[in-house]
This record gives C-alpha cells, structure tokens and sequence, in this order.
C-alpha cells in the first residue's frame, strides 16, 4: 500500500488512545449538556468509529448549531485557498467537548461589571488602564553583586589532537 485514499488515513497515531485511557467511556461524556450556540473543541475518540469527524477538524473549535439525541451539529471554520468557509459537520457527543476558549474572556467581563459597580456606589471615575489588559512589560533594571560571586571569564578550551 503506497499511498492510502481512505478517510482515515494518516491517523494511526492522531485517534489513537491515551496510555491507560483504554476501555469503557465514562459516563460524565454522555451527561454534559450541550445547548445551540455552545462552543466546543472536536477531538475525535477512536475508540467510537461511530460519528467519527474527518482527521482536517481534529483540534478544531466550532459553535454548535443543532442539538440530536446522540450528535450535535457543529460549524466550523475550513480554509479553502483563497476564502474561509463554514462547514456544518455532525459529530457524535463522544467527539467534543465545552471550549474553555471564552472562559477567560467571560471571567474578565464580570470582574470588570464588579469594578464599575463599586465605582459607580464610590462616585469614582474608572479610566482605561483600569479596565483593559496590560502587557507584561520588560523586567525592571538591578545591579549584580560581585560581593561573594567573582566575574569570570571565559575561554575556549585549545583542541589537543590525540594519535
């Protein structure tokens, strides 16, 4: 077999499973609750074939569209030369799970509501600096001490040929 065209080709290792992940799927993968407008990561289990997504939206992230007994419809976003398409694809619930990509997003807005409405019972003005994020800047200046610790300096060693 030089070249497989299968579906599944070149996923030997990609849907394989975890070391001591074998066997039974726990049951808290069938007890999540997924509601239209969720967004979920595709990770295909290889251990159910059915429902399986194509190897291209393994590792992808997509906002759910339709909600089935045993699948859920997802789109997701597929470059296709020059423009970027959204693919509706159906996947078994076994197959995703709940993005934790807006989590951080989500906690920073209600800290800030939390802010604002303490400003607003404070009767101060909040300004940008406040509210938005700060890049981590360089770290600041400081002096070396050379009071036990002695500069070195260092040399190459001359190559000795050995016969």
């Amino acid at each position: 077999m030089t070249n497989p065209k299968g579906y599944r080709r070149g996923t030997r290792y990609l849907f394989a499973r975890p070391f001591r992940k074998h066997g039974v799927i726990p049951l808290s993968t069938y007890m999540k609750v997924y509601k239209r407008g969720d967004i979920v990561d595709i990770k295909g289990n290889g251990a159910i074939q059915k429902g399986l997504p194509h190897k291209f939206y393994h590792g992808k992230t997509g906002r759910i569209f339709n909600v089935t007994p045993h699948a859920v419809g997802v789109i997701v976003n597929k470059q296709v030369r020059n423009r970027i398409m959204q693919k509706r694809i159906n996947v078994r619930i076994e197959h995703v799970k709940h993005s934790n990509s807006r989590l951080d997003f989500l906690n920073r807005v209600k800290k800030i509501e939390l802010l604002k409405k303490e400003a607003k019972e404070k009767n101060i003005k909040l300004d940008e600096s406040q509210l938005k994020r700060k890049p981590i800047g360089p770290r600041p200046a400081h002096f070396v001490s050379t009071k036990n610790n002695e500069p070195q300096t260092v040399n190459p060693i001359p190559y000795e040929f050995i016969a």
